[in-house]
């Protein structure tokens, strides 16, 4: 079951998606895929960096040799890839 939202600056196109009227919708496909890329990226970056002292490899930190934290890092970054894959599969905003 599909929920549908009215928007009035949002119309359909000829395969029935949403798309905007040069207004809302551009900007919004464009942002989304920046902030997805972006936050996918940290997310990566963040995970790797605990998952690394999770193993030991980067000392200095409660975290380091904690497995713990390795199972922790190993999940953001997963979930950082998967932002970023999203990011670049959404459709690119129409110019």
């Amino acid at each position: 079951m599909k929920a549908t939202i009215f928007c009035p600056d949002l119309v359909a196109d000829s395969d029935g998606r949403e798309v905007g009227n040069g207004k809302l919708g551009d900007v919004n496909s464009r942002v989304w895929r920046i902030a997805l890329i972006a936050i996918g990226l940290i997310a990566v970056i963040i995970g790797g960096v605990f998952a690394g002292q999770g193993m030991n490899l980067i000392p200095g930190s409660f975290m380091t040799g904690n497995r713990m934290w390795l199972s922790i890092g190993l999940i953001v970054a997963g979930v950082g890839v998967i932002l970023v894959v999203l990011g670049l599969r959404l459709p690119k905003s129409g110019r």
